[in-house]
This record gives structure tokens, C-alpha cells and sequence, in this order.
């Protein structure tokens, strides 16, 4: 049979990357068992998912995403993960790495450098809002609409705009085989959060870039933008954030105290180093205010929205054992750099 492949990836914008994606038509056979042994998956409902590891590599033109020069343009797309693909018929999403024509990794391609390990589990909170003609929904054509305190987790018109788009991409996501664990609708009119669970950086961060594809794909169909930026209104609005919460067998398994208070004092250690990938115009959501710390300053505290990182009461009523969450983030962040410099500073 022949399926669709939506090969998709990060181009060479910066200082975050955008999202491209092409489709391929691929002779599929689920019943034909595959070279080496290749393990594939089945979707909840039966299909038989492909393994990366067995399809084709595919070629595209550099020159006009970032990532090479005209005479010299070929870079490769590498399947790294494949899910199903529940708008389309007979078709899959597959996340790919970008290297270069001598087989070496482009310098775009963050994925590569993750040292994988499932020990570590990452809870992603995206933050996102919905736009049109570049005001969020639910404002008003002039001015502002009311006062942000009676959007957060709201239900009626008033409250909230947006929902059909929401609703739409949950059960996409879920569809599609992501982890998605919830969705609300956040502190400002117009703007939303889905968050995601996986076990190991490059699966979730996989996730969450496909979660955005999907999350984007959608939006097309009602002419509405999604914003990711850290502060898209000035003033007295609250930004939107990527909120990681993370965790390792020793958090989990051991816990104690000491040693979360040791974790934290690393990520005190290395905040600089953190923020400088923690998505651009991230001094702008960081202030001190609307639920941040100040860019410049790193605090943890127990329950404590307005810390660099929370330490969560389920944590403590748990004998201190389970999760961090690190809120310095901001919706923008590239999830591949953000669980990375996570896990590189856990294994310092």
C-alpha cells in the first residue's frame, strides 16, 4: 500500500528554529516483516507503525531553509520518530534529524548531541497564544479587555477564546499517540496550555515538536496564528512559558532533602548557562512579576510559582521524592537545547 510520510524538521533560523515538512509517498507493506529485525509499534488503534530506523533517507534544498548555500544545497533528512499522522489517511508523521551530504550532523541539528537516557522523565507545560491580525483572541479590536483573574482555568465567552482550536489538537495529539496529559486555558484571555509526558530528552522533546506541528497545522484551517514568545502584550499580561518539570531514578527512587537541595544548588551554579538557552526574549517574561523570578536571579522554594524552581508539594508530602520543576523557560525555548542543558547539569 502506498501511505504518506510527512517528513518534518527544524530549519536554520535562529535564535530559535522553525518547523518544515514535506510529504512522501512510500510503498508500505505492515505485514512484511523488516530487514535486521527492526522493531515497529502498534498504534492504539492497530495500525502498525514503521520504525525510523526503516525509511528512506530524503534529500532537500539547504539553500532555502538556513542550512546550506546555493551551490552546494543537498542536506539529508534522517527519520528519528515516527507516529501516526490521524488527519491524513494511510499517513505518518516522522521526525527527522538534518545532516549534512558527508553524512555528518548539520550544525543545526540539536537532537544529536542529547546523551539519551530514560532514567530521566520531563513533564512539558507549553504555553502558547492564539492570535489574530496580531492581537490575542478575545481582545477587543481597540484597547484591552478586562483585567487578567478570571481567565485562568475560565468557561464561558467571556472568559475564554479559542476552545474548538484546543479541543481540536488534544484530541489530535491523542490520536496521533502523544503523552498529552491536559490542557487548560491560561491567565490571559486567549491564551492556552497543553502539557506533555515522556520518559528521556530526545522523546520528549520529539513530542513537543510534534505536538507544535500538529498544533500548527490546525491553526491554518482557521486563519489564527499561535504565539509562542515569551511577551507578546506589555504591561501588566502574563507572558507564556515552556515549564519543565524533570526528574531522575535517584529523585524519584532515593529523594531526600539534601539532596533536592543539591540539585538546586547546581542549577544556581549553572543559571547563566541555562538562560542563555532558555529561548530568546525571555528578559522580557522573566521580571519578578506574573509568576517569574528576575532573569538575573535564580531562587527555588516550595510551592513557589514566582522561584526560577519549584519545588512541588506532592514532592515534600512524598518524603522528598519525585519532581522538580524549573520555570525559567519560555514558550519559545527549542526543547531539545532546554532538556539537554537539564540533563548535562544533573550529571555534573
Amino acid at each position: 500500500m502506498k501511505v504518506k510520510l510527512e517528513y518534518i524538521w527544524l530549519d536554520g533560523t535562529t535564535p530559535e528554529p522553525n518547523l518544515r515538512s514535506k510529504t512522501k509517498i512510500w510503498d508500505y507493506d505492515p505485514l512484511q516483516k523488516p530487514v535486521m529485525q527492526i522493531k515497529r509499534t502498534i498504534a492504539d488503534n492497530g495500525r502498525i507503525i514503521p520504525s525510523a530506523e526503516e525509511l528512506p533517507h530524503w534529500n532537500f534544498d539547504g539553500s532555502s531553509t538556513l542550512q546550506a548555500t546555493g551551490n552546494k544545497s543537498d542536506c539529508v533528512l534522517i527519520p528519528v520518530r515516527v507516529i501516526m499522522d490521524p488527519q491524513r489517511l494511510d499517513a505518518f508523521l516522522v521526525m527527522c534529524e538534518v545532516y549534512n551530504s558527508d553524512n555528518t550532523p548539520h550544525s543545526s541539528n540539536k537532537r544529536h548531541i542529547i546523551k539519551e537516557d530514560e532514567q530521566y522523565w520531563f513533564g512539558l507545560e507549553q504555553e502558547y497564544i492564539l492570535t489574530s491580525k496580531g492581537k490575542p483572541l478575545g481582545f477587543p479590536s481597540e484597547g484591552y479587555p478586562a483585567p487578567q483573574g478570571k481567565y485562568y482555568c475560565g468557561v464561558g465567552n467571556e472568559q475564554v477564546a479559542g476552545r474548538d482550536i484546543v479541543e481540536e489538537h488534544l484530541q489530535v495529539c491523542l490520536e496521533a499517540g502523544l503523552n498529552i496529559t491536559g490542557v487548560n486555558a491560561e491567565v490571559m484571555v486567549g491564551q492556552w496550555e497543553y502539557q506533555l509526558f515522556a520518559e528521556g530528552a530526545k522523546n520528549a522533546s520529539d513530542d513537543l515538536w510534534l505536538s507544535r506541528f500538529l498544533l500548527y497545522r490546525i491553526t491554518e484551517r482557521y486563519e489564527v496564528n499561535v504565539d509562542l514568545t515569551p511577551k507578546l502584550i506589555e504591561g501588566d499580561w502574563n507572558g507564556s512559558g515552556l515549564h519543565i518539570n524533570f526528574s531522575s531514578d535517584l529523585m524519584r527512587e532515593v529523594g531526600g532533602k539534601e539532596l533536592f537541595k543539591s540539585i538546586c544548588e547546581e542549577f544556581a551554579a549553572t543559571h547563566s548557562e541555562h538562560i542563555m538557552v532558555y529561548g530568546s526574549g525571555n528578559e522580557k517574561r522573566l521580571t519578578g512579576e506574573h509568576e517569574t523570578q528576575h532573569i538575573d536571579k535564580f531562587t527555588y522554594g516550595i510551592s513557589d510559582r514566582g522561584a526560577s524552581v519549584r519545588v512541588p508539594i506532592s514532592t515534600i508530602n512524598n518524603e522528598w521524592k519525585g519532581y522538580l520543576e524549573d520555570r525559567r523557560p519560555s514558550g519559545n525555548a527549542d526543547p531539545y537545547k532546554v532538556t539537554n542543558r537539564i540533563v548535562t547539569t544533573m550529571e555534573s
